[in-house]
């Protein structure tokens, strides 16, 4: 999961994940949490609204904050305490915040799991941690029931928080987080709840949706389906992609696109996460800052770039002009290691906690940029001179690693669409929906739905991709 900001709808309305790991014997009936819309300051939970139009549905109201965070209420113990929280597909553990949490003020705004309360509690004692992109979170594993939508999951284990020490979450308009991630990144090896639902028998099929709606006051917000796929909220068949690398939900991804032109960098292949929650579309500098070039964000000079343009661009040029493949350009201009090197940029430990370690070539990830966009100029037969002036331009567009970048809202009709190359098909967003407004009126404010992030090879490039979620049947993913 990457930092609990304000979640923008990008991708998709509908999609689906499935389960083929899990083969226990389905149960009849869905799980559903319907989402509803609510004024900002309005912390009423909503009334849940009914059944599906394939099956029978449990179905639990979902609040909804600002029309881009979603998060819902859960139960646990016997009888339930209630919390609300994120559905998390980019963590595998459930959540909340303990009684016994005495130092971290987080834990002062938020519910609390009272396990005296429960007479169905059981001791654990297991201590973990779980690190995110802008705090992390610690304690003790225990063991009760809890409740999702209309079912409960038996002696399901769980983290009792006693440590929330960022002020994201002290913040957060939800109590806790559950993963619904793979096992293979669940802390202190806790079966994730999803896995147990499953396995209890307590869903139709191995299968859980999502739907966000992101108009607001146009009926409910969106609902989280487990057990089913609910027609009503998809039109035509889903496109289905291979799930590549287990833990996260990740798959292969084409190019991107911007107004239709290729950025280059994913043209071959780049991987990606489906995370419903992180708060951005996260991508690789070098496309991110193409992007920031069209629709106007600001950027941080970056001299490194300039000064790779100025004592080696021409170089790089007249490489490319030989038809040297461009991977091995900047190791021969000597900017990079023979394997291509990189550094990893800080703020994504949530999503590569192993990967974060590694050195970090400022020069020849520049270089490794400058060769991306004098490739695409190339193909566009552009002079030398409109390149180098091209290049430069992007250099000050180079945007603040995981920041958030404010853009005029009066130049949202002239921004062009950014296109995702999934499976085949081309899933394009518009202005309106990479852009996420703020305030109303003249307070209004307009921020980028893309930051900046770069994961080395062989992992990356990489994109974490929110707020759409994967199908998943037999290992491959629906978008």
């Amino acid at each position: 999961m990457g930092t609990p900001r304000l979640a923008l709808h990008l991708l998709l309305l509908s999609s689906v994940l499935l389960f083929d790991a899990l083969l226990a014997t389905p149960a009849e009936g869905l799980v559903r949490v319907a989402l509803k819309k609510r004024p900002v300051d309005d912390a009423q939970l909503l009334v849940a609204l009914g059944g599906n139009a394939e099956a029978k549905g449990h179905v639990v109201a979902l609040k909804n904050y600002h029309n881009a965070q979603y998060h819902g209420e859960i139960g646990i113990g016997t009888p339930p305490q209630n919390f609300t929280v994120i559905f998390d597909t980019g963590s595998s553990n459930l959540w909340v915040p303990s009684s016994k949490c005495f130092l971290s003020i987080a834990c002062y705004f938020h519910a609390s799991y009272k396990a005296k309360r429960s007479s169905t509690y059981k001791k654990n004692g297991k201590m973990v941690a779980i690190q995110y992109g802008t705090g992390a979170i610690s304690r003790y594993v225990s063991q009760d029931n809890v409740q999702v939508g209309g079912v409960v999951v038996k002696n399901q284990d769980f983290i009792e928080a006693t440590r929330e020490p960022s002020i994201t979450f002290m913040v957060a308009k939800f109590d806790g987080i559950l993963g619904l991630g793979f096992k293979e990144i669940s802390k202190g090896d806790v079966v994730p709840v999803w896995y147990n639902m499953v396995s209890q028998g307590l869903v139709g099929s191995p299968i859980f949706t999502f739907w966000l709606n992101r108009h607001a006051g146009e009926g409910q917000g969106g609902e989280i389906v487990f057990g089913g796929i609910d027609p009503n909220h998809h039109n035509g068949d889903h496109t289905y992609v291979p799930v590549t690398r287990k833990g996260y939900w990740q798959f292969d991804m084409g190019d991107v696109l911007i107004g239709g032109n290729s950025t280059g960098l994913c043209a071959s292949r780049c991987a990606a996460i489906a995370d419903s929650g992180t708060s951005l579309l996260s991508g690789p500098t070098a496309i991110i800052t193409q992007i920031n070039e069209k629709i106007g964000a600001p950027g941080v000079v970056s001299q490194e770039c300039k000064a790779v343009v100025s004592q080696y661009g021409q170089r790089i040029l007249d490489l490319l002009l030989k038809e040297i493949e461009p991977s091995k350009i900047c190791s021969l201009v000597g900017l990079c290691t023979p394997n291509g090197t990189q550094g990893v940029r800080a703020g994504i430990r949530s999503v590569l906690d192993h990967e974060v370690g590694r050195s970090n070539d400022v020069m020849c990830h520049a270089c490794e940029m400058a060769v991306v966009w004098m490739t695409n100029q190339l193909a566009k037969n552009q002079t030398q001179d409109l390149i180098f002036k091209y290049i430069n331009q992007l250099c000050d567009r180079i945007p603040s690693p995981m920041g958030e970048s404010s853009v005029d809202c009066s130049r949202l009709a002239s921004m062009p669409d950014v296109a995702f190359s999934i499976g085949g098909k081309q899933f394009v967003l518009t202005p309106e929906q990479y852009i996420l407004k703020i305030g109303e009126g003249d307070a209004t404010q307009c921020i980028s739905g893309f930051t900046a992030m770069d994961i080395p090879r062989p992992r990356g490039p990489l994109w974490i991709l929110y707020s759409w979620e994967p199908t998943i049947p037999s290992s491959t993913m629906a978008t």
